[in-house]
């Protein structure tokens, strides 16, 4: 063995049968233990100009050995790593980034064409377009708005599902307006300081990522602007990445920076968008008739509603064109049997023909509150000339209102379910309760006339606190401009019902009892003190002189009596 290394790989076989002799049982071979292999190619060590030395006990040395101390030590890595990976995965809530669609999402006509088309021009301008027409200078950004309950968020995640792309939520109330910094670090409290080390992850990825900042009426314009630079062709934000501050170069990636929110806020004023990013911004209203297309609007209401009706849910199953189909027999009364995909029973159609002609009249109502809504809210306050109405008409809305909907319900009934829910939805308004409720019946035409009486009181005191809602009661000059106001106002009414009352009338003559009445009721309103007042009308004799109106245009018309109101006041 000494002068030849290479028997030493017989050593033990040698030894065996020395120790052993005869009784070792044994088995003689003829054959070569090594052969040379040719045609190999690679770039393997023991390749040499194609050829494999390959020698039987050589390899199997090498193979003992490989299983004895490599695969130990490469599973134990393995398991390691696995070990990392999940601790890692449990701490960064990788499990919250992948989009879950909800199984009452509806995929409606309106989202097939007008969402879609619209979503889908800013997703190719920002992940990239496919094809001949790929560029490299992604940019841009989504801005969807519309009051609550209109399904921004779900749409969102329905879209990153399809696109097979993470779906990274940042939600703006955890963020707050006080958090202005993308530094974890600088988080004013512990759920902002998650939002925040959750947006640096998204950004560390760098790839097939949807940023989602939803809610951003609660986030600062300070934190909002951190985004200018991320959504245009530079494609770069500052970040912080585990305490180091970072530069995220994202052009060429496919990112997409979506930004939700609801302007219709209570103040108006919390909804606030830098300039320079709403610039960068393809905005779309959820929460309103868009793109010329009413009807897919409307009809969207009561798609969106299908999965909530215990009559109407077997329809989601089934083909999209038997919901349409049905939506246009209840709305028109005639039939088209022959145009279902599916097989339906008579009784089958009759029902659920009542029951969508009964969503027919909520829609109507959720779609006129949802108007008013929008109305109002997009209102100053200085120039409101009733209370504010908060009542909304969402998609939520109607989901809840067609959980209660059945066949055997008349329209009383259903307008009863309506009001009542209305009625449960008013009591966080607290003291807006009373005007919200009242401006419903009104909408919906079902007022009394004490209500209707009742809707005009509010409307004129909310008309005169108008007058003075900026007055500081410790301020002797501000009660005092207030009440020149109030006064100025009262002489306004007066003017415009004498000149009502004057140009009523094709001859002179003295005016009305009544209109007298309304006189001596608006003058004694403008009195801190009540006091009775007595109202002396008196004609004001015409001159000679043509009067500027009725000069050059032939003969001289008399004028109305100019009546000249002298007060006494009674004791």
């Amino acid at each position: 063995c000494m002068e030849n290394p290479e028997s030493r790989a017989y050593l033990d076989e040698a030894a065996a049968i020395l120790f052993c002799g005869d009784g070792l049982e044994r088995m003689v071979i003829t054959a070569t233990a090594s052969a040379t292999l040719t045609g190999m190619k690679g770039t393997h060590a023991r390749l040499y100009s194609g050829k494999y030395e390959f020698d039987y006990l050589e390899f199997r040395t090498r193979m003992e050995t490989f299983e004895r101390e490599v695969v130990p030590k490469f599973q134990e890595f393995h398991d390691k790593k696995q070990s990392i990976i999940e601790t890692e995965r449990k701490r960064l809530r990788l499990h919250e980034f992948k989009p879950k669609v909800l199984t009452s999402f509806v995929r409606n006509q309106l989202i097939d064409e007008v969402y879609l088309p619209l979503v889908g021009d800013n997703m190719a301008k920002q992940l990239g377009a496919a094809g001949d027409n790929k560029r490299t200078d992604r940019s841009g950004l989504l801005l969807l708005v519309s009051p609550p309950g209109y399904g921004k968020t779900t749409l969102l995640e329905y879209i990153s599902s399809r696109l097979g792309i993470q779906f990274v939520k940042i939600n703006g109330p955890a963020i707050g307006h006080t958090t202005t910094s993308l530094d974890p670090e600088e988080a004013p409290n512990a759920a902002a300081r998650e939002e925040i080390i959750k947006l640096n992850l998204s950004l560390e990825m760098g790839d097939n990522v949807m940023i989602c900042v939803d809610d951003i009426q609660h986030c600062s314009p300070e934190f909002l602007q951190k985004f200018i630079s991320l959504c245009d062709a530079q494609r770069r934000i500052e970040g912080v990445w585990r305490g180091q501050p970072r530069t995220h170069d994202l052009r060429g990636r496919k990112v997409a920076v979506v930004m939700a929110g609801n302007p219709y806020t209570e103040t108006g004023t919390r909804f606030r968008l830098p300039d320079m990013l709403a610039n960068r911004a393809d905005t779309y209203n959820l929460g309103d008739i868009i793109g010329g297309n009413p009807e897919w609007f409307k009809a969207s209401y009561i798609e969106n509603a299908v999965t909530s009706n215990t009559v109407l849910a077997p329809l989601s199953n089934r083909s999209q064109k038997d919901i349409r189909v049905f939506l246009r027999m209840a709305a028109t009364g005639e039939r088209e049997d022959n145009s279902f995909e599916g097989s339906y029973t008579a009784q089958e159609v009759d029902e659920v023909i009542s029951v969508l002609k009964k969503l027919i009249r909520v829609r109507e109502v959720i779609l006129a509150v949802n108007q008013e809504y929008i109305r109002s809210a997009a209102q100053s306050d200085e120039f409101r000339t009733e209370p504010a109405f908060k009542l909304q008409g969402s998609y939520r809305n109607m989901n809840r209102l067609a959980e209660k909907v059945v066949a055997i319900m008349n329209d009383q009934e259903v307008e009863e379910m309506i009001l009542d829910h209305y009625s449960n939805e008013s009591q966080t308004l607290t003291s807006d309760a009373e005007f919200n409720l009242l401006r419903l019946r009104e909408i919906v035409g079902a007022t009394t006339e004490v209500e209707d009486k009742r809707l005009a009181e509010i409307r004129s005191t909310f008309s005169r606190n108008q007058l003075t809602r900026n007055v500081d009661d410790s301020d002797p000059m501000s009660g005092v401009i207030g009440q020149l106001a109030a006064f100025h106002k009262g002489m306004e009414d007066i003017r415009s019902t004498i000149l009502q009352a004057a140009t009523t009338h094709a001859k002179p003559q003295t005016l009305a009892e009544q209109t007298i009445a309304q006189l001596r009721e608006i003058i004694a309103g403008l009195r801190a003190v009540p006091v009775d007042v007595e109202i002396k009308v008196q004609p004001v004799e015409h001159s000679s002189t043509p009067h500027p109106a009725t000069k050059g245009k032939g003969k001289e018309k008399a004028l109305p009596i100019v009546v000249e109101p002298t007060i006494e006041q009674k004791p």
